[in-house]
């Protein structure tokens, strides 16, 4: 699917605050517009929970599998390429199964954290899903932005409201419920 078809790539669309400072170490993100596809996910995702995407500040690292492999052995012990991971900068996770995340809130540090993003399993992922690539990267991006805001999916009701909220910030930027055939 070409990318051009992206119903999520709206004219106007380009003008975000850009929360995110991105590091490219793969030259084939070049072709994607990785600054302009992680400012409009993440700016998404912070205006969704009632942030100001302009007071905060995310990294990313926009690498390739070996990189990314090497960073999951590292940080979690397996080793093998995934699609993104993240690192927050402050713990914010719910004191219960399924419970809004302690968001950060005005005045606290603006960092957020750090997410990487592999482009060999990013392009995998949206060949064998069928969608176009910036697509999935929108999601996962804001998949991973969620991450540094303490969500997470190790238990059922925590899944759904991650899953719930991603697919909320996803409309708002045009794209489908990824999570639906």
């Amino acid at each position: 699917m070409d990318d051009r078809d992206d119903p999520g790539r709206a004219a106007g669309d380009d003008e975000f605050p850009a929360p995110v400072d991105p590091v490219i170490e793969d030259p084939r993100w070049m072709d994607v517009d990785l600054p302009g596809e992680a400012a409009r996910a993440c700016a998404a995702a912070l205006r969704h929970l009632g942030l100001e995407p302009g007071e905060w500040e995310i990294s990313l690292l926009a690498c390739d599998d070996a990189r990314i492999a090497t960073l999951n052995a590292d940080f979690r012990a397996k080793s093998r390429p995934t699609n993104v991971l993240s690192w927050p900068s402050s713990e914010r996770g719910a004191g219960m199964p399924g419970a809004q995340p302690d968001l950060p809130h005005p005045g606290d540090d603006p960092e957020l954290g750090d997410i990487a993003i592999a482009y060999d399993t990013c392009a995998a992922e949206a060949r064998a899903a069928g969608v176009p690539f910036t697509r999935h990267l929108r999601h996962l991006l804001v998949h991973a932005t969620l991450h540094l805001l303490g969500y997470d999916h190790e238990t059922d009701p925590d899944a759904e409201l991650m899953e719930r909220t991603e697919v909320a910030i996803l409309a708002t930027l045009g794209d489908p419920d990824p999570y639906r055939p």
